[in-house]
């Protein structure tokens, strides 16, 4: 990491769920919580607990010089609300198969 940047990942204790136009799009009791210095905290979800079927691969990627490569994926009405790092670095691998939104309610 770059001085004076950070990530930390935990194992998260609270029930994530994610609900987008009334639909709802993930929920786990197991999410992972990422803290980046300058970011909001994240909720990493495990791709088991994400409706994949409801999701469109997008040909969006962006580039993190901490995280990696990120994929993103679309619904009809929301382009780029999920993505995720296929092959994460390894300082953050615990993040693989996982899915981060932007709307995420926590509980």
């Amino acid at each position: 990491m770059t001085e004076g940047h950070t990530i930390t990942i935990e194992q998260g204790d609270q029930h994530v769920r994610v609900v987008h136009g009334g639909q709802v799009l993930a929920e786990s009791d197991r999410a992972l919580v990422l803290r980046e210095t300058g970011c909001p905290p994240r909720y990493y979800i495990p791709a088991e607990d994400v409706r994949l079927d409801l999701l469109t691969a997008s040909d969006t990627h962006t580039v993190c010089p901490f995280k990696g490569t990120a994929s993103y994926w679309s619904l009809p009405d929301a382009a780029d609300l999920v993505w995720a790092y296929p092959d994460p670095k390894p300082e953050v691998a615990q993040i693989k198969d996982h899915f981060c939104f932007y709307e995420a309610e926590v509980s």
